[in-house]
């Protein structure tokens, strides 16, 4: 038997489990919020911001919650109505920034259409934006300071640490160019020394494209887009995307698995490989917000 046979359980592509790799994340994570209790009686906080009455927001943040507690940090969610202002959103966000005993804040994507969300995330101090999708921290990504990772591309980014993929020197192709996970995952990718090519809807040809990545990350939200045909062999794939299709009973990436992994050295499955990892960077930027990681001067 392969060993992707002995890893997948089936013939083809390596997994790479986010879900199991998330748990082991969990793990050193409560180690280290115990270790920095003793040390310096500092407890990480995250505090989220929900405007509105988004029931998916809802879901997320209960799912956020769930997990601070798993791993012994504390939690609170702070509410606004549909209705809210943008002075009162931002003065919200100033609050928190205050208070002392908040060490990460995130603001629930996404916010009611009249709101200007960038501005709302811009209110929260570099040194406890632990979504890292605010202009400052997307900046210092880009300039190399001490920011926070937006919390997905730096699970992608973890699961080919964790599974031993190079990315020094590989072709990557990003499928998809959103500003919380197509921009800064390219980014990523290249102060890691890959080579980028940053695919979209009206880029030419798009499986030539995606037929050269040593390294594609598929973050487009098109189910089943991309198909073994369109992936070289041997490639790591990536999916991010999770989509809900009429009939099926389950949500589906925006890769099609069962071709694309008799093609593909590594593939995420979906549900199961890029979601849990955000959560569990969620909770590392929490911990390294608490630890000081990024000063509030930046």
């Amino acid at each position: 038997m392969s060993e992707a046979e002995n890893r997948s359980g089936r013939p083809g592509a390596i997994l790479l489990d986010g879900s199991a790799t998330a748990r082991t994340i969990r793990t050193e994570i409560t180690e280290r919020v115990a270790q920095l209790k003793t040390r310096t009686g500092v407890t990480p906080h995250l505090a989220a911001v929900l405007i509105g009455a988004d029931p998916a927001s809802e879901t997320y943040v209960s799912m956020k919650q769930k997990a601070c507690g798993w791993v012994g940090m504390r939690s609170s969610v702070h509410r606004l109505g549909e209705n809210a202002t943008q002075a009162e959103a931002e003065d919200l966000v100033a609050g928190l920034n205050q208070d002392p005993h908040v060490t990460g804040i995130l603001v629930q994507h996404p916010v009611p259409k009249h709101l200007h969300e960038p501005a709302i995330l811009d209110c929260v101090s570099a040194a406890k934006d632990i979504d890292g999708i605010s202009r400052m921290s997307l900046g210092g990504l880009i300039n190399g300071e001490p920011a926070f990772p937006s919390c997905t591309p730096a699970g992608i980014i973890e699961l080919l640490d964790r599974y031993k993929i190079d990315i020094a020197g590989k072709k990557a192709v990003v499928v998809g160019r959103s500003i919380i996970l197509g921009k800064p995952v390219a980014m990523m990718l290249l102060n890691r020394n890959a080579t980028v090519t940053i695919c979209h809807s009206r880029t030419e040809d798009l499986a030539r494209e995606t037929r050269e990545a040593d390294i594609l990350v598929a973050a487009v939200g098109r189910p089943e887009l991309i198909t073994g045909s369109m992936i070289k062999p041997g490639a790591a794939v990536l999916d991010a995307g999770y989509n809900r299709v009429a009939g099926r009973n389950h949500d589906v990436g925006d890769v099609e698995f069962e071709s694309a992994r008799l093609v593909a050295s590594h593939i995420t499955p979906v549900p199961g490989g890029v979601g849990p990892m955000t959560i569990a960077m969620l909770l590392r930027n929490t911990l390294l917000a608490a630890e000081g990681f990024v000063s509030e001067k930046r």
